[in-house]
């Protein structure tokens, strides 16, 4: 893979994590209220199923499997989990402890791909984290154990999808792979949704638009992009990419909502992007001669 190629595909990849940065000014503006469960199943599974229709595969051997282990770790147990911190605790809190994905998927990276974990990536999850919390968290922010549970749960689960979506490959059509996931996803997401929401209230044309762009958009582009940076990316350079979607968000709130933004807001969006440079820094040497994998490919062509 060339520089450029690798360059490209991070914008590209880093599409999607500012889509979902703009998921709570549609949520907030455009959908029923208190219905979270049900906007993350309507992101999902509407998706899931035209993608499949669309590409008219389905899975194959161990891939039926496995397509419902990473669809239930990237959307039917993230989006719960991430729901319920929301509730329990104050955004700011939760996205700051939601911010240590990267972090858990350079772990992980290390045990399941054999991957060598770098101080530079240490520091730079660390100072991601930092400014997540400079850039959302409030003073009077109130703790709550069973909530922080549920984000770290929910930040495992999504960078344990992140890290098998790597490990396990597949020839399949990208487009059909994220059909798959998608439809696990919510097919685990549905029982919970009724179990917790109860049926669908009525639909006004705002909230159809609404869930229309959450489907379309933020699920089935969004995730295709995702998965796709997932193949041809190192683990840890798609997770920190991650931490787009509360500058994203931030900058909506105060663009179209007339949300303040404060100095330290200012310098935590900073401080994340910095993050995110450091991060994605590759050599020109490094990406030509090793997969994003590190295997070298000089040695595959003796092949």
């Amino acid at each position: 893979m060339s520089y450029f190629v690798l360059v490209l595909s991070k914008w590209v990849t880093a599409f999607a994590p500012a889509v979902w940065g703009t998921t709570y000014f549609v949520t907030t503006e455009y959908l029923p209220p208190d219905r979270p469960l049900l906007a993350g199943l309507l992101r999902a599974l509407p998706a899931g199923l035209l993608l499949v229709a669309v590409t008219r595969r389905l899975p194959r051997g161990d891939w039926w499997w496995r397509s419902l282990v990473l669809g239930t770790l990237n959307i039917g147990v993230f989006l719960p989990l991430l729901f319920l911190a929301a509730y329990r605790l104050p955004g700011g809190v939760a996205a700051t402890v939601g911010a240590v994905q990267p972090l858990v998927v350079a772990g992980l990276a290390v045990v399941l791909l054999g991957q060598r974990m770098t101080t530079r990536t240490a520091l730079a999850a660390i100072a991601g984290i930092v400014g997540v919390a400079l850039l959302v968290l409030r003073a009077d922010a109130r703790l709550d154990v069973v909530g922080v549970a549920a984000a770290l749960g929910g930040a495992v689960a999504m960078a344990a999808g992140v890290v098998l979506s790597k490990r396990w490959t597949t020839p399949a059509p990208l487009l059909a792979v994220t059909g798959w996931q998608l439809v696990a996803g919510g097919v685990v997401l549905l029982p919970v949704t009724f179990a917790v929401e109860g049926p669908p209230p009525a639909m006004t044309a705002a909230n159809v638009g609404g869930f229309l762009y959450l489907g379309v958009i933020g699920g089935a582009l969004a995730y295709a992009l995702w998965f796709r940076g997932i193949r041809v990316l190192p683990a840890t350079q798609v997770t920190f990419l991650g931490l787009l979607s509360p500058v994203v968000a931030t900058l909506v709130g105060w663009l179209v909502l007339d949300q303040g933004l404060t100095a330290w807001q200012v310098l935590g969006a900073a401080v994340v992007l910095g993050a995110l440079v450091v991060a994605q820094r590759t050599t020109v040497r490094k990406v030509e001669e090793k997969g994003v994998n590190g295997v070298d490919h000089r040695v595959r062509s003796v092949r």
